[in-house]
This record gives C-alpha cells, sequence and structure tokens, in this order.
C-alpha cells in the first residue's frame, strides 16, 4: 500500500509528535515549511475558542508559504486529539478541525469510529498511537488509516515494547500507513525506521529543544544536558505509564526512585490546575533519544541536520550492502 498523497509533500519522512504545552504555532509552522508534518494537541489552545485562532493562523501561513515556494511547499499538519471522557472539550475542538478541514488527525488514548468518519468526511486521515498490537488493530478496525506505534524510550505516554517486536507485529496484518515512536533523534534512526518496516519517524523530544518551543529555558536545557539514563518511567503523574526526565522530578522534591503508583483517575487534560507539580508543566515530559541532542536550535535547524545525517546513512548503508 502506498501513503496517502497528502505524504508526497514531505522533504524528510518525520511527524513532528504533539507535544501537551510545547507545541505552539510557532514550532507547527516552522517544522511542515521545513518539510515535516508539524503537530499540536488540541488541548494545546485554552481556552477552547483559541484553537480557531490557532488552525486560521496555521492554514494561512502555510498557504502564503506555498504560494511563494511552490518548489519546496510545506508539509501538512495534524492535530492531537485526546480521545478519553476526561477531555470535555472533544466534540468542540472536533468541530473546530471540521472547520478548517485539519488534514490529519491523531487520536489517542481511545479511538471512536465517529470521529474518523468525521475526519474522512472533510477529505481528512486519521492516525491512532498505541502501544501494542491488540491496540493497533482495534484503530484500525475502527477506522483509523494509520497507526503510530509507540514504542519503548518514546516520550510522555510510551509503550514498554521493543520497536522492532511491534512493528513486525504490526506488519505481519497490516500494510497501511505505519509511523514509529520511541528514541528517535537523527537521521540515522529514521533510516532504521524505515528499514525496520516503518514509513515515517514520530520525533517529539527533540523539539523541545527548539527556539519556537513554549517550554522554559530550564526545560529546554534540560533536553540537551539530558541523557537515556536520565528518563524515568511512571504513571503517577497522570495515571498513564509515561517517560520524563529525573531533574524535573527532584526539582519537585519526589524521589524519582521511589515513586507511588498512579490511577487512571487522576488523569485529567483539560482542566489541568491543581498540584504544585503538574505533568506536563513541572514534571517534564521526555523519550531517551535525547542524548544526541547538544543544543537549542531554530526547528529548521534541527530538521537541516536531520536530513544532511539521513542522507549521510543512506549513502554508507547503500555502500555496505553493496559490499
Amino acid at each position: 500500500m502506498t501513503l496517502p498523497a497528502l505524504f508526497d509533500r514531505l522533504r524528510l519522512p518525520v511527524i513532528g509528535s504533539p507535544l501537551f504545552i510545547v507545541s505552539s504555532p510557532e514550532l507547527v509552522i516552522a517544522q511542515c515549511k521545513a518539510g515535516i508534518v508539524g503537530s499540536f494537541p488540541a488541548l494545546n489552545a485554552r481556552p477552547q475558542s483559541l484553537l480557531d485562532e490557532w488552525l486560521h493562523r496555521i492554514t494561512e501561513e502555510l498557504a502564503a508559504w506555498d504560494r511563494d515556494h511552490p518548489d519546496t511547499p510545506s508539509a501538512p499538519f495534524a492535530v492531537n486529539q485526546i480521545v478519553h471522557k476526561s477531555n470535555a472539550r472533544l466534540q468542540e475542538d472536533m468541530a473546530t478541525c471540521a472547520k478548517w478541514k485539519a488534514p490529519i488527525v491523531i487520536t489517542s488514548l481511545g479511538a471512536i469510529p465517529e470521529l474518523n468518519d468525521a475526519v474522512h468526511g472533510w477529505g481528512g486521515i486519521t492516525l491512532h498511537d498505541i502501544i501494542n498490537d491488540r491496540f493497533a488493530r482495534k484503530a484500525i478496525e475502527k477506522g483509523a488509516d494509520g497507526i503510530i506505534a509507540v514504542a519503548a524510550g518514546a516520550g510522555g505516554h510510551a509503550g514498554t515494547l521493543s520497536p522492532f517486536a511491534l512493528v513486525q507485529e504490526i506488519r505481519t496484518w497490516f500494510d497501511g500507513p505505519l509511523i514509529l515512536s520511541g528514541a528517535i533523534a537523527s537521521g540515522r534512526a529514521i533510516l532504521a525506521t524505515q528499514a525496520m518496516g516503518a514509513d515515517l519517524a514520530y520525533i517529539g523530544s527533540p523539539f523541545i529543544a527548539t527556539a519556537e518551543a513554549n517550554a522554559t529555558d530550564a526545560y529546554k536545557n534540560g533536553i540537551v544536558e539530558g541523557r537515556a539514563s536520565d528518563i524515568v518511567y511512571s504513571n503517577l503523574f497522570t495515571g498513564v505509564h509515561g517517560n520524563y526526565l529525573r531533574k524535573s522530578i527532584e526539582l519537585a522534591g519526589l524521589d524519582p526512585a521511589n515513586l507511588p503508583e498512579g490511577d487512571i483517575s487522576t488523569m485529567n487534560f483539560a482542566n489541568p490546575g491543581g498540584s504544585k507539580a503538574k505533568a506536563w508543566r513541572d514534571i517534564w515530559g521526555s523519550g531517551q533519544g535525547i542524548g544526541a541532542i547538544e543544543a537549542v536550535l531554530p526547528a529548521a535547524d534541527y530538521i537541516s541536520r536531520l536530513t544532511r545525517e539521513y542522507e549521510v546513512a543512506k549513502a554508507e548503508l547503500g555502500a555496505k550492502i553493496a559490499r
């Protein structure tokens, strides 16, 4: 199966993953102009009415870019919807996405056939993130067009399965769009993603350390300074297991080695206030791939670096295979 035509505009096989709080219109626009899918969680736009302004701005700025740069058109953008009962805004946010005909909708924490049908109705596609083969099958059964396989080492709500195991299981029955997430931060890792059988790489944590990211300097520097060993896997903060920077947990006065178990009832995306230390504001989400990040850069510069690394990796691999 070939990828949907909207991916033809990608200049690098990458989706910038939606980062709660961090992904801003500035970051999305920069990612799309640089030739990868830019995305953001709908819930980042607060109050809800701001979502309409964000989608207006993204749509208009990318259209203007395309008019002025016909040889390097922008990649499509995506909006992430949390499909969980804690998200009281889902219906309103979907109506706004319909108004602007969001080309890609990424669904998380639940799969709803009616949502997929709605997106298809305005000509968009849906990608659903999963952590195992069982959830992948359910997503496709309910009408998702593609799968985002969130493997071990991914930032945020990550799974525990090896990317090799997860991709190979899904590819035994599904030949549609497959995107892989999990510690991907270099051009060589992007190529490895394709070699395993996925179509696109899903990159999130490195974009926290970009000029356009809506993150504090301390958070950005934490990504630059951090390594894989600095990532802690816990379900305390949202009720769902996720990966977080050890430093932020310590700054919150908690012991990363002795965190209590969380509960699904603690999940609350729509109304974040409350506790002194809040995910994702104070407890910083991050994947294990951050050891490849050496500086805070404009998003376009980081994507250019990925592109150079990817082309070098392809040439090196081609030479090895030819021996």
